[in-house]
């Protein structure tokens, strides 16, 4: 009766997925890969802070206008009672939120949908007037001329003077004479601006570019400065950190110059964050005329109908009961030992952000050390709450300590080890540990390798692109995981590594 009823679940729950996928496929035309649309971004600008009593808001935020390369497809705002309006001119356009009294946490959000459009070129504009020589003080006016001068020298047109100025600015063992410039920039909150500032004496025109760079996923707290200088003939942008010529692929330009900045009136705690992610916002529009049309609110109820920064974080959540078969299958019918169900799971997510082998590496690192350091706690015979609470904080100081250490070497993915789940690794370190006592090396050398394996082929599983798309289009799809994994779960034959261990037994038998 069981059987039956489990049978009967696993039905209805693949029927109900692959039942709702082909719906929201041939129904509404939502695509199976994401080879049939063009790429689309999602870019969400998310202020926070707390108003003061009795004090009028104003916030002030610049806004994209017409950016090279793409084309805006929607925008909107979201603030809950607040006054809006937008402002544009030459120079640039700005959001204006306004509110006479506010409370407490307050939340304004900006949100825009653009698409890459190699038509949209930015408009000829007439040519800058060159800059009037600042007046600079008389501490520093000797070392800025003595800076330029020494550019002069070593270049042979605008691009290149300004590319020594930057790569004097930024050298590893600045000459001595540039000291105090440089700690007078350092105070600046804008470096590009003050090499713009330094180029003046030159009657060199330049601006700042100030932009998000396009990568799915990521999250910025500010734009990302580019200094453009004007060779008599065009604008080029160079890199304020190298002096390296070109904006960086998939960077979008969200303001020319910085006249118009993001800031607050009446508020404390005040915090930006900006969000990228690559969505399918035009066939979701499609999708949604049609479902309205039909009268279905299907689509109104997707993820996509969720702020960026949460679609991306649901990207990864709906990687983790896939994750999660990876460790069914390997368990019940291959037949490897792992060290808990879920550590495998949580060491993969980690995977996705260290790269696989600075993973295996870190992994193998940390559980080594650790499980020397848990050996000598051993000897101080403590009960199990203390002994798991002293290995988690030496945990802890071995991460920290990997990550100095790796930072000095100059091997920046050292700094990824804070990403792995530290109560995991603690709980992994104290069971290899007991096991190591209680059934010999060899057994928990298997535990942590086949632990070590399943996060391999977990992270691998996790990592496939269409997979990724499949599942946060159509998360449906996991009720048919679910019913794989309610399969598997009575499932008690014979094991794959169980059969090899008894070849020799059933070779016998047939004979």
């Amino acid at each position: 009766m069981r059987q039956l009823h489990l049978l009967l679940l696993t039905l209805f729950l693949c029927a109900a997925g692959l039942g709702l996928t082909y719906y929201k496929v041939e129904v509404l035309g939502l695509p199976l890969t994401t080879s049939e649309q063009a790429e689309v971004w999602s870019i969400e600008a998310r202020i926070s802070f707390r108003a003061k009593p009795d004090t009028a808001i104003k916030v002030t935020l610049p806004l994209p206008n017409n950016p090279p390369g793409y084309a805006i497809l929607d925008e909107d705002f979201v603030g809950a009672n607040y006054g809006l309006a937008t402002e544009q001119d030459e120079r640039g356009r700005v959001a204006l939120w306004a509110k006479r009294r506010a409370q407490g946490k307050q939340l304004l959000f900006y949100r825009a949908v653009l698409f890459e459009d190699e038509e949209m070129v930015p408009k000829p504009s007439a040519p800058p007037a060159y800059p009037k020589v600042p007046d600079y003080s008389e501490n520093l006016a000797p070392v800025i001329q003595g800076l330029l001068e020494k550019a002069r020298q070593q270049s042979a047109d605008t691009v290149s003077f300004s590319r020594r100025v930057i790569e004097q600015l930024n050298a590893e063992k600045p000459a001595p004479e540039l000291k105090l410039l440089l700690e007078h920039i350092g105070r600046s909150r804008n470096f590009a601006k003050s090499v713009g500032w330094l180029l003046a004496g030159a009657r060199i025109p330049s601006r700042v570019v100030r932009g998000l760079r396009l990568q799915n996923g990521k999250d910025y707290s500010d734009l990302e400065s580019f200094l453009q200088v004007y060779d008599g003939e065009q604008w080029r942008s160079l890199n304020i950190r190298d002096g390296q010529e070109g904006l960086p692929p998939n960077f979008v330009v969200w303001q020319i110059d910085d006249d118009k900045n993001f800031s607050t009136e009446g508020a404390t705690e005040v915090s930006i964050q900006y969000s990228v992610a690559s969505t399918l916002r035009e066939i979701i529009d499609i999708a949604g005329s049609r479902a309205a049309e039909q009268g279905s609110h299907l689509i109104d109820f997707s993820l996509y109908s969720l702020p960026v920064h949460t679609q991306n974080v649901y990207k990864i959540l709906l990687m983790v009961p896939l994750g999660a078969l990876v460790v069914v299958l390997m368990r019940n019918l291959i037949g490897v030992k792992t060290f808990g169900t879920f550590m495998p799971v949580l060491i993969a997510l980690a995977f996705r952000e260290t790269e696989l082998l600075w993973g295996v590496i870190l992994f193998s690192l940390i559980v080594g050390m650790g499980l020397s350091l848990r050996a000598y706690v051993e000897q101080l015979k403590l009960l199990l709450v203390p002994r798991l609470a002293a290995v988690l904080t030496m945990v802890v100081l071995l991460m920290a300590g990997i990550s100095v250490i790796m930072h000095k070497l100059g091997l920046e993915m050292g700094l990824s080890v804070a990403l792995f789940p530290m109560v995991i690794m603690t709980m992994t370190i104290e069971r290899m540990s007991l096991t190591w006592e209680e059934a010999g090396p060899m057994e928990a050398f298997k535990q942590v390798t086949g632990s070590l394996l399943v996060a391999i082929i977990g992270y691998l599983a996790m990592n496939i692109d269409e997979l990724q798309y499949m599942f946060f289009v159509f998360p449906e799809l996991l009720l048919v995981v679910l019913a794989v994994i309610l399969l598997l779960g009575r499932y008690s034959g014979y094991r794959l590594t169980e059969l090899w261990r008894f070849r020799a037994f059933l070779s016998n038998k047939a004979s």
